[in-house]
């Protein structure tokens, strides 16, 4: 929001939500019902289209959206190599705003102004002056009401909402108060009303000049450099007449140059042509991909995931993950997704943060979950992991964490397999086992009398389970294998402390994976469920109280953090993720797989020293009472 926001700021359909498009319920209703029952000779089909061409532009712009996310996450052709941050992205979460606003005024254009019936499909002379007049006035006028806008009156109360993204994206084009988008559409009206008026609009035009100023919206505030140097080369005088995602990103960073909306000719004209925008041009077209200090390697979780995903809808990556209605809708594409991913995918690159001096990456195997419970699916993955380590070790990474499903004996043997079959590896592989550790351990306080360990034992529980007992803490298994397998890691003076079998009155639950609903039924009231791994158990029991997956609180000073990782909250980030980077900030020299576990309490002070901070639920002290 603007600093001092004025009048006719927020949408009038606010207060509705995500159900502000039941606006457009009768018009769509009408022209649907008019298109099919009338006769051909009477059928509106500019009328009938309106609709379905704003669904079109809203998924233009999130082709944007992805492709300006992905490019940035690599690095290549940046311009601002800065992030941007969760402010930003709730900022900019409502941009189809504006869509729905020109759709309201397109319908009541058609239902007011008699010539736009009859619209033709196509007209040459329609096109003409639509180019003419965006050329001329609109670009003139725009110039000047643009400097107006950042007069200190206008620009406290209207246009420093916009300009409160420094780093743009895509989206950031259209987010201005309501009455800027009025002062906008009046401008690109020119073209519109005059050839209505005229006769002479048709379909492509109007069609084409709205894909027009959405495409060189999308294009100015993509944050990378795409346009080739040659066509400047070749055609000199198209500098006045095309702007660069360069020209525009040099206004968002110093605010009184470059001005013009899409042709730059009025800053050359009036002498506001920023000085350094050829030179930052042709830096942005040189600068190459990132090269990653740390490879956070993760997968999809459920079908639905993909939407999560920080290159897919931004304001549904910057929340946990969660089960929302109208994605339902999209199963279709869902399980399109799906079956794609049972035979084909690549690993890519869906994030970049920095901190310390270090560049972090987040590449996804496109992979969901399911498919690493099924054997026949074992050597495609390993194959895919093995991909992505080799690709990180090339780009002369650091470290790489392994945020992967079902690493154990079934697939590689935590990681083991790698290292085995490619012993000169320089990077370093870890699979955060022992942040794990630690922070379940710090999740339970030292006063618990017992726990319970549930779901499939593995090399994580064993240590949990062995450290708890060494402190004097009672833990209870139903396990008769893993009551014998953690009898051998014990002391004598410890094996006393391990319970087989025991009773479910304890009310704090280790979760492993496989942990039963059964089994969860018959914990006490106001039990705490501790999940240890990968992924948090069902939420069966109102009358008790769930942890997330282990997790540590980001510092401050790691920036760049604009989605959330699957289900956990703003700001906090996986074990194996946090293991991977406090690895390389301390630059230990081991690999941390297969059977090894890194030492607990260094890795945990060392994740504490450098600002990373446990993340807890607080209903301990109504479960020790």
């Amino acid at each position: 929001m603007a600093s001092k926001p004025g009048i006719l700021t927020h949408w009038p359909w606010e207060p509705l939500g995500s159900f502000k498009w039941v606006i457009l319920t009768p018009w769509v209703v009408h022209s649907t019902y008019s298109f099919l029952v009338n006769d051909p000779k009477d059928r509106e089909l500019a009328y009938f289209l309106i609709f379905p061409y704003m669904l079109v532009r809203m998924l233009h712009d999130q082709i944007w959206i992805t492709l300006s996310r992905h490019r940035n996450a690599k690095g290549k052709n940046r311009i601002v190599d800065k992030g941007i941050e969760f402010e930003q992205v709730d900022r900019e979460s409502h941009w189809d705003d504006q869509i729905l606003f020109n759709a309201i005024l397109f319908y009541t254009g058609h239902m007011l102004i008699p010539e736009a019936s009859k619209m033709p499909f196509w007209r040459m002379d329609g096109v003409i002056i639509t180019t003419i007049l965006h050329a001329g006035p609109v670009e003139f006028l725009y110039y000047w009401l643009h400097r107006a806008l950042h007069h200190h009156f206008l620009y406290s109360r209207y246009h420093s909402h916009h300009h409160s993204s420094i780093v743009t994206e895509p989206i950031t084009s259209v987010i201005h108060p309501f009455a800027e988008h009025i002062a906008y559409f009046l401008l690109f009206a020119i073209p519109l009303y005059t050839t209505v008026v005229t006769r002479t609009a048709s379909i492509v035009s109007y069609a084409g000049y709205v894909a027009y100023i959405d495409f060189m919206n999308n294009l100015g505030h993509c944050n990378f450099e795409c346009i080739p140097k040659a066509i400047f080369s070749t055609f000199p005088f198209l500098k006045y007449l095309m702007y660069t995602p360069t020209f525009h990103s040099l206004h968002h960073t110093q605010f009184r140059t470059n001005y013009s909306l899409f042709m730059p000719i009025y800053d050359y004209i009036y002498g506001t042509m920023d000085k350094t925008t050829n030179t930052t041009y042709e830096t942005s077209l040189k600068r190459e991909e990132t090269s990653p200090d740390v490879v956070h390697l993760t997968h999809l979780t459920t079908p639905e995931s993909i939407y999560h995903l920080r290159l897919g809808f931004a304001s549904l990556a910057s929340k946990p993950q969660s089960s929302t209605w109208y994605l339902y809708l999209m199963w279709p594409f869902t399980l399109w997704s799906v079956l794609v991913t049972w035979f084909y995918g690549q690993t890519f690159v869906m994030e970049r943060n920095a901190f310390k001096m270090l560049n972090l990456q987040s590449w996804v195997i496109p992979r969901f979950h399911v498919q690493y419970l099924f054997k026949w699916q074992s050597e495609t993955l390993n194959k895919l992991i093995e991909e992505a380590i080799l690709e990180a070790e090339l780009s002369k990474a650091k470290v790489l964490s392994l945020g992967l499903s079902n690493q154990g004996d079934s697939l590689n043997k935590y990681g083991e397999l790698y290292i085995r079959r490619f012993p000169e590896l320089k990077i370093k592989i870890v699979d955060g086992s022992s942040l794990v550790v630690a922070i379940v351990l710090n999740s339970i306080p030292k006063e618990a009398s017992q726990v319970l360990l549930c779901g499939k034992p593995n090399k994580v529980s064993y240590a949990i389970a062995s450290a708890l007992c060494e402190r004097g803490t009672k833990v209870t298994t139903m396990s008769k294998d893993e009551y014998d397998n953690l009898q051998l890691r014990l002391s004598n003076e410890s094996k006393k402390n391990l319970v087989f079998p025991g009773s479910y009155t304890a009310k704090i639950w280790l979760v492993g994976e496989q942990c039963n609903e059964v089994e969860q039924k018959k914990a006490p009231k106001e039990s705490l469920f501790i999940p240890i791994s990968q992924f948090p158990p069902k939420k069966l029991r109102k009358d008790c109280y769930y942890h997330t997956t282990p997790a540590m609180i980001a510092p401050p000073s790691l920036v760049n953090v604009d989605s959330c990782e699957n289900w956990l909250p703003r700001r906090v980030m996986s074990a194996s993720r946090v293991a991977g980077i406090v690895h390389a900030l301390e630059g230990w020299n081991v690999h941390e797989c297969g059977n090894f576990t890194f030492s607990v309490e260094k890795i945990w002070q060392a994740s504490l020293h450098h600002g990373f901070r446990p993340f807890k639920i607080n209903p301990l002290s109504s479960i020790l009472n």
